[in-house]
């Protein structure tokens, strides 16, 4: 008789990287984790880190011009010479998404109320039980994405408007300096 406890659902969820996480790619990173098993691992985007590029600087297709002016953010470390689109919105009080979409897809989501498409360059990903290995080391903290997700800039200030959000602990987390130690 297995007593091992069920691993957590993880898919859907939000990832918050821990502050001592600063090695670039998961500096106050916001992760969707758009897909997960245990067995298989899991795939994920980082919300909020932009690239300063739009769509139009790395496709030059007109078929896709519409497109152009979506901000490139760097979903992760993972393919990062591939461009994933991806679509979010808000309908009835609730938080949806669609991932990995093609472009002729990205183009339908375009201008329906309360979506936002956004492009990523790579993603973020982990092999069969490395999230959690990760997740229980507490380099993450785990949290449900709001339908207001949308309202907020997708920078790096997103990391803090949640995490203040989350308990008194992740208020005074989310205005530590990022050297605590020299402060």
């Amino acid at each position: 008789m297995n007593t091992q406890p069920a691993p957590p659902k993880l898919d859907k969820k939000l990832l918050l990287a821990d502050p001592s996480l600063r090695d670039g790619t998961f500096n106050k990173a916001v992760v969707l984790l758009a897909e997960h098993t245990p067995e298989e691992g899991a795939f994920g985007l980082i919300l909020n880190h932009p690239s300063g590029k739009t769509v139009g600087d790395l496709i030059s297709d007109p078929e896709f011009l519409e497109l152009w002016q979506i901000p490139v953010h760097l979903g992760g470390p993972v393919a990062r010479d591939q461009l994933t689109f991806s679509a979010f919105w808000k309908r009835d009080s609730e938080f949806g998404f669609a991932t990995r979409i093609a472009m002729n897809e990205a183009k339908t989501y375009l201008g329906q109320p309360d979506t936002l498409v956004k492009a990523f360059a790579g993603y973020s990903g982990w092999s069969e039980g490395q999230l959690e290995e990760e997740i229980a080391q507490d380099a993450w903290t785990i949290t449900e994405p709001k339908p207001n997700l949308l309202n907020f800039p997708h920078d790096l200030t997103l990391w803090k408007s949640i995490m203040r959000g989350l308990s008194p602990y992740h208020q005074i987390l989310s205005g530590a300096p990022d050297e605590i130690l020299s402060n």
